[in-house]
């Protein structure tokens, strides 16, 4: 078993003090994961990246990426897809420099398109962006997200099959799914749908969401076991599972120090009951 925990962005206790001071404040807390947050841009010089990756090999840290928020490749607009594919194709180069696999994006809307459309325009897409993935033999990969909004591609079943068929990743959100699905969450189907994957990258927070879907990431404690925790860290012990929990809580690190204590008790629990 091994479980990776770690912040969706710098830690806010170095908030303001840059990525590598990130990384080290991660190693510093006991964390070992740390998404790398290009919301607004991928602004990273190449020797930037270089060296963040360098400091996170060297203290322990997995690093993953979260591609820019404005993607839609499902867009009416073809300049919209080109600049779309350019943000995540951008980041997976930093990505690589930085020895990061997995870069996270939300992939589409439906728009006025049907999934069974939307899903055909996506994969299309994808399969290009894995085209350039191959030619320049980055070690990153696309990994499209499970989304949690109603009207936004990336149920797990469609991320499922966009991974089957084209060869991509995906980032495995809990709270999203449980958002989508109006306050539901099995999380032994979830895990039965991924036995064949060595390795599951996920998203972790509380959430805030209506008839529509996500409102908005809340953290842990104050939303009201929303979606349940232990039994998701349960299931992963259970199961002996590697995996990568990166929390989007308002409190970022101080979520995945508790994810992390919450798995220590519950390993502790298990060893008392099988001794």
């Amino acid at each position: 078993m091994k479980i990776f925990l770690g912040p969706a962005g710098i830690p806010t206790t170095v908030k303001d003090k840059g990525v590598i001071e990130g990384v080290l404040e991660v190693s510093r807390l006991t964390l070992n994961a740390m998404e790398i947050q290009f919301t607004y841009g991928v602004n990273m010089k190449e020797e930037v990246a270089r060296k963040v990756g360098k400091v996170a090999m060297e203290n322990n840290v997995l690093l993953s990426v979260h591609a820019p928020y404005y993607v839609n490749l499902n867009s009416e607009e073809e300049e919209k897809i080109k600049k779309s594919k350019e943000r995540i194709i951008s980041s997976l180069q930093k990505a690589d420099l930085m020895e990061a696999k997995y870069v996270v994006f939300h992939a589409a809307y439906y728009g006025k398109s049907s999934p069974e459309e939307c899903y055909e325009k996506v994969k299309s897409e994808i399969e290009e962006i894995m085209e350039t993935v191959r030619m320049n033999r980055w070690k990153s990969i696309p990994a499209p997200e499970t989304t949690g909004k109603r009207n936004q591609f990336g149920t797990l079943d469609e991320l499922l099959k966009l991974s089957e068929e084209t060869g991509c990743a995906l980032c495995v959100d809990f709270a999203h799914i449980y958002a989508r699905n109006g306050g539901k969450i099995d999380y032994r189907e979830i895990f039965d749908k991924l036995s064949s994957f060595e390795h599951i990258h996920s998203h972790f927070s509380g959430i805030e969401f209506g008839k529509s879907g996500e409102k908005r990431h809340l953290t842990i404690e104050s939303s009201e076991d929303n979606p349940p925790l232990k039994p998701l860290i349960k299931e992963v012990i259970k199961r002996d599972l590697s995996i990568t929990i990166i929390s989007e809580s308002p409190i970022l690190e101080q979520d995945s120090l508790l994810m992390k204590k919450v798995i220590e008790e519950t390993i502790d629990h298990f060893s008392m009951n099988s001794s």
